[in-house]
């Protein structure tokens, strides 16, 4: 018997999302079953909800989409996941060659990939104070500052100045953190000023190199950075689901967990 008779895309839609709130995850078998709709119908209406943000699309069905929490400032956070943060830095760090400029982002994952540079031979690029003083010294790295105005939570350089010297430099690869990270809605932060500098930073490179955390993925957070496809490599640690690694490679991104 058919509970949800004649029901519009929207209504069923809005039940769908009644259903994942009560039991943290439907089936596309669920929905065909409850909703006597096809198994394309029961797809697109879990597609169209993702693209939404309202949930999260996983193998056979979908769950709830996870709001990332407020970020605390770097000096906070620099103890969490310390372990899994270090062997992220230093397996990005293998994937840059002697003599390339590189491109150093802000936060406390890719600071290790700047303590995995001393001794290498290359031209670095950062707004990140941590970063210049992690590299501050040594002597085969070439290093270029940007400035503009200080976020001190995160002693990153943002805004407008910092934007427009971007536009100036050019870096074989660039590497990055984010907050909150899903599938559907890509790279996202909480921090609008900073998402400006950060898609600033994107165009400046030629691979962009994503470094996280298993804590960011799954998320979504106030502001969209970028689209999941902008980033060709993520490192991450072996905790992070195989689920979203097999979505990353459907995407063309290599997916490196350590």
């Amino acid at each position: 018997m058919n509970t949800f008779p004649s029901l519009s895309g929207i209504e069923r839609q809005n039940h769908i999302l009644q259903r994942i709130a009560s039991n943290q995850r439907i089936t596309t078998s669920d929905i065909c079953e409850t909703f006597k709709v096809s198994g394309a119908t029961a797809r697109r209406d879990l597609e169209r909800l993702a693209a939404q943000g309202k949930l999260q699309r996983v193998h056979g069905g979908a769950i709830p989409l996870q709001h990332a929490p407020p970020e605390l400032p770097m000096l906070q956070r620099q103890d969490e996941q310390a372990d899994e943060k270090k062997r992220i830095g230093q397996a990005a760090a293998v994937l840059i060659r002697e003599d390339e400029t590189v491109f150093l982002g802000s936060g406390t994952t890719v600071l290790e990939v700047a303590r995995a540079l001393r001794g290498r031979r290359l031209t670095v690029i950062t707004n990140s104070l941590p970063v210049v003083n992690a590299l501050a010294g040594a002597a085969e790295i070439t290093l270029v500052c940007l400035g503009g105005m200080l976020r001190e939570s995160e002693f990153s350089f943002i805004g407008h100045l910092t934007e427009q010297v971007l536009k100036e430099v050019r870096a074989d690869k660039v590497f990055l953190g984010a907050h909150a990270i899903s599938t559907e809605q890509g790279l996202t932060n909480d921090y609008l000023p900073e998402t400006l500098t950060d898609r600033a930073i994107l165009k400046a490179g030629r691979e962009a190199i994503l470094v996280a955390d298993h804590t960011k993925f799954g998320r979504v957070a106030t502001a969209r950075l970028a689209p999941l496809e902008s980033i060709q490599t993520i490192v991450t640690d072996a905790q992070t689901s195989a689920e979203f690694a097999s979505q990353a490679a459907a995407l063309g991104i290599k997916f490196l967990a350590v």
